[in-house]
């Protein structure tokens, strides 16, 4: 979004909006996140020029709250999930889903291994907490290696329980969706599909996932 702005229109400067986000608008009081990171909704945006940069911050903010309805809310606090741990988990979704149809389907494994105390075992965890690679010219470096996964940050759900500390993308509404109504299964592993679809395949145990595996 920073990288954005020189050539938006607004007189912003990508410093003065990335200092803005670490400061959550008051409207998101109720969700208590710690910055903005998860919560600038996408979308597109009319904004007249002379936007201040906390203006921008609060409408993104208010754009998030339109479209997290109450039904949405009551149906995370039915999975004993507060706001933040829902975005929270939206935002690995947001990541995983390379076709957006998936996304109830990958929340569910997630929310499964959750309620078994299980390790997310999320790569777009991992590539968050590695940041921007130089050589690839990317924030999420593909594919990851095994020392990779070994990182340590508080974000690398491979090495440490739970979520995340906090989002580690802004998630649309179909990942936000499909949080508050994944799809019933009882799978704890998925891997990509080895015909390069971009879909994935799912698992209940770790020898269906292994026998899942490409050739």
């Amino acid at each position: 979004i920073a990288a954005s702005l020189p050539t938006s229109g607004l007189g912003i400067t990508p410093k003065a909006f990335l200092a803005a986000a670490q400061t959550p608008s008051q409207v998101l009081d109720f969700a208590s996140p710690t910055t903005m990171e998860g919560f600038f909704y996408p979308d597109s945006y009319t904004l007249p020029r002379e936007t201040t940069v906390d203006q921008l911050v609060d409408a993104i903010a208010r754009n998030f709250i339109a479209h997290l309805t109450t039904d949405m809310q009551a149906a995370y606090a039915n999975q004993n999930l507060t706001i933040l741990q829902a975005v929270i988990v939206a935002s690995i979704v947001e990541r995983e889903a390379v076709h957006i149809e998936e996304a109830p389907q990958i929340a569910s494994v997630y929310l499964n291994r959750l309620a078994i105390g299980m390790k997310l075992d999320a790569d777009p965890t991992v590539q968050y907490a590695l940041g921007y690679d130089p050589i690839e010219q990317t924030w999420w470096t593909n594919p990851l290696s095994l020392d990779d996964l070994k990182f340590d940050s508080s974000y690398n759900t491979y090495l440490y329980p739970g979520l995340p500390p906090a989002p580690i993308s802004n998630p649309g509404i179909e990942a936000l969706t499909a949080v508050a109504y994944p799809q019933p299964s009882s799978y704890y592993y998925f891997r990509a599909a080895c015909d390069g679809s971009g879909y994935h395949v799912y698992a209940a145990t770790l020898e269906e996932q292994i026998a899942n595996s490409c050739p």
